[in-house]
C-alpha cells in the first residue's frame, strides 16, 4: 500500500487505539516494582506515542503532499525517468507523453468539452535529458470546435520542496480554481503545467544550471516549453508563458521570470525566498562560482543586474510568515526599476501552508490571466 493510501492512515489510526486502549487495560498489571513491570510500561507508552506521531505525520503528508511514496520518503527515489518511444503507427514520440486523462474534479460535466481535463503526462528535456512526470490541466475550451485553430496561454506551476504534482490538482485545485474562474469571466481559459520543481530526486536544486550536475533552469527555460510546444496548442511567444510557484517553487518561479523574461512574461512566487539556500538538500549548488551565486540571489540581481522586462508578484502575511520582511524589501528594490513590475499580496495572517496558497491561488491565477496573451 502507497504513503498516500486512505488504507494506510486508517490502519495507523487502528494500531494507535489498540495500542492506547492496551496500554490503560495493562496498566494495573504493571504498576507493580521491578525491572520487568518498568519496562513493559516504558514499552507500552513508547509505542503508543511513536503509534500516534505516525498517525499525525501520514495524516500531514495526505494534507500537504510532502511525499509520494515511501520511496520518496526514505529517499530512495533516485532513478530518472525512463524514455519510451513509440514505432510508426504505434502511437505519438517526442518530448511529451500522456499517460492518462480525467475529467476535472468537484465541476459539473461529464465531458472534457464542459469540465475540462487533466493529463498525466512524462516530460524529457531534449537537451537536459532531465526526465519528470507532470499534470496539465487543459480547459474546456481546447476541445470546442469553435476553438479548434486557437492558440492559448500557458502557465507552469510549481510545487515547493519536496512536494508532489499531484497536491497541485487534489489539494491546491489549480484546474478547478482556474476553470471556475474562467467560467466566470474572471480570467481567461489557460493552459497549466503542474511539476515539482525537483526534477533531479531526491535533490533540490533550487531550479539551477548546477556545475557539473542536473541543468534544472535551463530544463524549465527551455526544454519544458518546448516540449509543450510539440503537444498542445499553446502560444508561442514570450507573452503567451507566466509561471507560478510555492515556496521553493514561487523562488524557482521569480528567478525564471527574471532570468528568462524572452520565455515568461509574468512569475509569480506564493510565500517565496529571495536566495537559494546551502543544506543537505540542495548539496553544493554552486562549486565555487562567485556570479552563479550572485545570479541565484534575487535581490542582488535586481540591484546588480540590467532590469527584466518581466512581470512579478509576490506574496506574504504579516504574521505567520517568515519572509514577510524580505519581501517588502524585494518590493521596494524592484520599484526602483525603470521596466521590472511588481505586485503583492500580504494577508493580515496566514502560515506557510495549503491553507494560505488556497487563499492566494485565485487572485494570482487572475493576476497571471490579466499579463498573458493567446499567441
Amino acid at each position: 500500500m502507497g504513503l498516500t493510501s486512505n488504507k494506510v492512515l486508517v490502519m495507523a489510526i487502528v494500531l494507535a487505539v489498540l495500542l492506547f486502549v492496551g496500554t490503560v487495560w495493562q496498566w494495573p498489571r504493571l504498576a507493580r516494582g521491578g525491572w520487568r513491570s518498568v519496562t513493559g510500561r516504558v514499552g507500552l507508552l513508547l509505542a503508543t506515542q511513536v503509534a500516534v506521531f505516525t498517525c499525525v505525520g501520514i495524516a500531514a503528508n495526505q494534507a500537504f503532499g510532502f511525499y509520494a511514496s515511501w520511496a520518496d520518503l526514505f529517499g530512495r527515489e533516485t532513478a530518472q525517468g525512463v524514455v519510451v518511444n513509440y514505432a510508426p503507427g504505434g502511437g505519438r514520440t517526442g518530448p511529451l507523453q500522456v499517460r492518462t486523462a480525467a475529467l476535472v474534479q468537484g465541476v459539473d460535466g461529464r465531458r472534457p468539452q464542459t469540465a475540462g481535463q487533466v493529463q498525466k503526462v512524462d516530460i524529457v528535456g531534449r537537451t537536459t535529458h532531465i526526465a519528470t512526470p507532470a499534470y496539465v490541466y487543459l480547459p474546456p475550451e481546447y476541445f470546442q470546435p469553435q476553438y479548434r485553430t486557437r492558440t492559448f496561454p500557458a502557465s507552469v506551476v510549481l510545487t515547493g520542496y519536496p512536494g508532489t504534482a499531484q497536491a497541485l490538482v487534489d489539494k491546491l485545485r489549480y484546474p478547478r480554481t482556474a476553470l471556475e474562474l474562467a467560467k466566470n469571466g474572471r480570467m481567461q481559459p489557460m493552459i497549466l503545467i503542474m511539476l515539482r520543481p525537483t526534477v533531479a530526486p531526491p535533490r533540490d536544486t533550487e531550479c539551477m544550471d548546477i556545475p557539473g550536475g542536473p541543468q534544472t533552469e535551463t530544463f524549465f527555460a527551455k526544454d519544458l516549453p518546448d516540449a509543450v510546444l510539440t503537444h498542445y496548442r499553446v502560444g508561442r511567444k514570450p507573452g503567451s508563458w507566466g509561471i507560478i510557484g510555492d515556496s521553493t517553487g514561487g523562488y524557482c518561479a521569480l528567478k525564471l521570470a527574471m532570468h528568462h523574461p524572452g520565455v515568461y512574461a509574468a512569475g509569480a512566487g506564493l510565500s517565496p525566498y529571495y536566495k537559494a539556500p546551502t543544506d543537505p538538500t540542495t548539496g553544493d549548488l554552486f562549486h565555487g562560482d562567485k556570479k552563479l551565486r550572485n545570479r541565484s540571489d534575487l535581490r542582488w540581481f535586481i540591484k546588480h543586474e540590467a532590469a527584466p522586462d518581466t512581470s512579478l508578484l509576490v506574496t506574504s502575511s504579516k504574521v505567520g510568515e517568515s519572509n514577510y520582511k524580505a519581501t517588502l524589501k524585494f518590493i521596494d528594490q524592484v520599484r526602483s526599476t525603470n521596466l521590472t513590475r511588481i505586485s503583492s499580496i500580504i494577508l493580515d495572517s496566514g502560515g506557510h501552508n495549503f491553507n494560505t496558497w488556497r487563499r492566494e491561488i485565485p487572485p494570482t491565477l487572475q493576476w497571471m490571466s490579466g499579463r498573458l496573451t493567446e499567441r
